[in-house]
């Protein structure tokens, strides 16, 4: 059992989720971030804004929920994502050359990677050349202990089969949903059930865990040793954003606590549903 408080830093982007009546804030490895700390993580977000109403605004949430942010300042505009929701489920317009593809190596941030417990990072941040170099950069600076989680979260056309395959290089920890396993197989060139796809990629990458999840059916964690199914539960759904990222971070900080990998499964299956219940990706935990 750890005694301190883990230490976990979410690094991409941070952005508006523009729904058609409301936005939230969110950027994957950020609700990483955000569920981590609501459960009792200390939690950091690297990413950037722009020098404008929404950045500024974006900035407050992160201090009221108590997301410590090295957030750089640039000269683009901070991101946004205009969400569209069909029976729940979202649909994506990512806008292209913001603050967060353009977020610089700091002294800050490279001080919080090297003793933090957990990194969470994705695909979609590393979509401009200049991101991409500098997050490749900090990730070699994390502390080589920390669980490296990549949810490879695939968006629109912003991925490719090198890019995929260098942060699998940067990770021990791979997060997979049923959709992207389709888009996956070819790109790595990986034949067989998903069971033995997830086995091939926890070979061929060296990971700790590997994390396969299929919305409202089912999800599996596996590890060496170990495979841990649970079905999804029923619950009704407000919207999914953010739930997938809430899976993320209860697992990631039940297993920083000491818990077991069946423990730490059950603990994002119950999170993440409760997730769904609630509106956008940062909902107040009320339990």
């Amino acid at each position: 059992m750890q005694n301190k408080t883990p230490i976990v830093v979410g690094l991409g982007e941070l952005l508006w989720d523009v729904f058609p009546n409301t936005k939230k804030a969110g950027g994957a490895p950020i609700n990483f971030v955000y569920h981590a700390t609501s459960l009792g993580a200390r939690g950091y977000a690297v990413s950037a804004v722009g020098d404008d109403e929404l950045g500024h605004e974006i900035l407050t949430e992160l201090k009221q929920n108590s997301i410590n942010g090295i957030i750089a300042t640039t000269q683009f505009p901070t991101g946004k994502v205009l969400v569209k929701l069909t029976n729940g489920m979202p649909e994506y317009e990512i806008v292209e050359n913001v603050a967060w593809d353009h977020i610089p190596v700091t002294d800050e941030a490279l001080a919080v990677l090297k003793q933090a417990d957990a990194v969470c990072f994705g695909t979609l941040a590393l979509r401009h050349p200049e991101s991409r170099e500098n997050i490749l950069k900090m990730l070699e600076y994390a502390n080589p202990d920390a669980l490296k989680f990549y949810d490879v979260n695939l968006r629109q056309n912003y991925y490719s089969a090198d890019l995929i395959d260098t942060l699998l290089k940067h990770a021990n920890v791979f997060k997979i949903n049923i959709d992207e396993m389709t888009v996956i197989r070819p790109l790595l060139g990986l034949t067989g059930s998903d069971e033995e796809v997830c086995k091939e990629l926890m070979r061929r990458y060296n990971l700790k865990y590997m994390i396969f999840t299929a919305g409202e059916k089912f999800s599996i964690i596996y590890t060496d040793d170990e495979v841990s199914y649970f079905d999804t539960p029923k619950v009704k759904v407000a919207d999914t954003v953010g739930a997938g990222d809430s899976f993320s971070a209860a697992f990631v900080y039940s297993i920083l606590t000491g818990k077991s990998v069946r423990e730490a499964h059950k603990k994002a299956v119950e999170i993440s549903a409760f997730v769904c219940t609630k509106e956008g990706a940062w909902p107040k935990y009320d339990f």
